[in-house]
């Protein structure tokens, strides 16, 4: 037996000493320095293509109008920094009010989304649902058939809520997408964790809220970001509905300050920075601090939510 044994045992240790050494499948080929020299390369240019604009936006918005001047554009290299900008647009006026209306429709709007599409899927998880196969028929038919614009627009003015802030919301209330995730999330929990709560005298809800969401959360958290991303990002129905400067969220402010040359309405007089003084910003310092003001959310959200995203999305679409 041992001796049968052991070159089955030699042969087990060949095969895995390459695994701990390098940490790769034995048929793998090992990487060429010319190969890793390329990646490196190739990342690295990715890289400098996605941070150099983003750098250049940062530094503008933090120079003063001597630089702005002095360079005839966007600011490369840092010289005199001056935050006149931010506290500018922060200082009253329509880019304050716009960011105000921008955070109200991404909480609001993301709250009822989730709300619907949790509700939505769970009821169309469930096989012997209410008209479960028409209507999940014609969710899926989204997919492929779309209303466009015009009926879209004809659907909103019909209901009487042009120039409403609810013109933002309800129209993308539900997004095919996020409810097939969720649904095939709750169809991998096993049903005989529903049958125990039904024989326990647990009512829909109670299964919907203490059993289904607590074991979909990762799924949940990433349908909630992309639900924010998609109203805090959101500019062309602003476009479309809201005639009034007034109710325009910060994304279809910063269309008009970038594509249509609009200049920045400040509210007040030059604004007292400290150390600084009486100063009247340049505007292209204002525009590339609008943008500036309009990345961060995005960059401060996603950090805490990237961890579900395997777990959440993958798992839900894959197993479904």
């Amino acid at each position: 037996m041992s001796v049968l044994t052991a070159p089955h045992r030699a042969l087990g240790s060949r095969r895995s000493a390459p695994d701990r050494r390098g940490g790769r499948p034995a048929w793998e080929e090992a990487p060429t320095p010319i190969g890793r020299l390329s990646k490196t390369t190739l990342l690295t240019l990715v890289v400098l293509a996605v941070v150099f604009p983003l750098w250049c936006v940062v530094v503008t918005s933090l120079s003063s109008r001597a630089t702005v001047n002095a360079t005839g554009g966007m600011v490369v290299i840092p010289r005199e920094f001056d935050v006149a900008a931010y506290v500018t647009i922060f200082n009253g006026g329509q880019v304050a009010q716009a960011v105000w209306i921008s955070v109200l429709i991404t909480g609001v709007g993301t709250a009822f989304s989730l709300t619907l599409t949790v509700l939505a899927a769970y009821g169309l998880s469930r096989p012997g649902s209410f008209l479960h196969r028409p209507l999940l028929f014609l969710f899926l038919l989204t997919f492929v058939i779309y209303p466009g614009m015009v009926p879209s627009y004809l659907v909103v003015t019909g209901f009487g809520l042009k120039n409403s802030l609810w013109s933002l919301i309800l129209p993308s209330a539900i997004t095919a997408f996020n409810l097939v995730v969720i649904r095939a999330f709750f169809m991998n929990i096993p049903g005989e964790l529903i049958d125990c709560a039904r024989m326990d005298g647990a009512s829909e809800f109670r299964i919907l809220t203490r059993i289904m969401i607590p074991l979909s959360k990762a799924v949940i958290a990433v349908v909630g970001l992309f639900y924010a991303v998609n109203y805090w990002n959101a500019f062309f129905n602003a476009l479309l509905y809201i005639d009034d400067n007034d109710k325009w969220p910060i994304q279809r402010l910063l269309q008009g300050y970038i594509l249509l040359g609009q200049a920045p309405q400040m509210a007040g007089q030059p604004v007292n920075v400290p150390g600084v003084g009486a100063a009247i910003p340049p505007t292209l310092s204002i525009k590339m601090a609008v943008v500036v003001v309009t990345v961060i959310p995005a960059l401060l959200v996603y950090p805490f939510v990237q961890r579900h995203f395997t777990k959440g999305v993958l798992t839900g679409a894959i197993k479904g």
